[in-house]
């Protein structure tokens, strides 16, 4: 704290949260260590279903696409 590149990505992607669960994980929490190790230089990281999708700042047509085809796959 503070994360600025944290509070835009909240905004950028508030328009979508009825399709998807944000969920925001703490890196610098002791039991988030293994996170931590990973990404402490490279926040915020956004994974769509488990699995990695970007860093830094949000893509929004790439969340767009990935969401989309996650939605169809239903």
């Amino acid at each position: 704290k503070p994360c600025p590149l944290c509070d835009e990505a909240k905004e950028v992607l508030e328009p979508y949260k009825r399709r998807f669960i944000l969920q925001e994980v703490d890196i610098t929490l002791p039991e988030n260590s293994d996170w931590n190790d990973k990404y402490k230089y490279d926040i915020p990281v956004f994974h769509l279903n488990g699995k990695f999708l970007m860093k830094h700042r949000v893509d929004i047509k790439k969340f767009e696409d990935q969401l989309m085809k996650l939605e169809l796959q239903k």
